[in-house]
């Protein structure tokens, strides 16, 4: 799986987050406990700005001079699914191509505290057989849209 690169036409901090041709979206596992699901968000974020730091607008300063870091200019939706729905919509957008970023954090990433452990538990597991908290898409709005049409947005 590649990670698209944002082209110049792509970056557009001029325009509202639903007039940007580009869309990103967390989907969460919505049975999960507050903490778990607020974690796994979290990590769908940390995970998207490594792969497209482009997506993270300049930074800023308030009328008293006082600096704050970018944010991601193209906004990004929450939605809630359940477990089912997360492992089938990992499968049709990885079937859309590379046009596409997919980040998904296994729930045996979760459930491990020692990183490494976590990759030799996954190295060791079968993809149909993964149960995933999160997904992360980041791509054309257009392709985003048709993938997670049905889901509404976590409460």
């Amino acid at each position: 799986m590649s990670t698209p690169q944002l082209s110049s036409e792509d970056i557009r901090t001029d325009l509202s987050t639903r007039k940007a041709k580009l869309k990103w979206v967390i989907v969460v596992d919505e049975t999960m406990a507050a903490g778990r699901l607020v974690n796994a968000a979290a990590c769908m974020a940390a995970a998207v700005g490594k792969a497209l730091p482009d997506l993270v607008g300049r930074d800023g300063e308030d009328a008293s001079n006082v600096p704050h870091p970018g944010l991601p200019w193209a906004g990004c939706s929450v939605l809630a699914a359940d477990a089912h729905t997360l492992h089938t919509l990992r499968a049709e957008a990885t079937a859309k191509g590379d046009e596409l970023l997919i980040i998904d954090m296994p729930e045996l990433a979760q459930a491990s505290r020692v990183y490494d452990e976590y990759l030799d538990q996954l190295a060791s597991t079968k993809n149909e057989d993964l149960t995933y908290c999160a997904i992360s898409l980041v791509g054309p709005r257009n392709k985003i849209d048709r993938l997670v049409r049905k889901l509404r947005l976590l409460r």
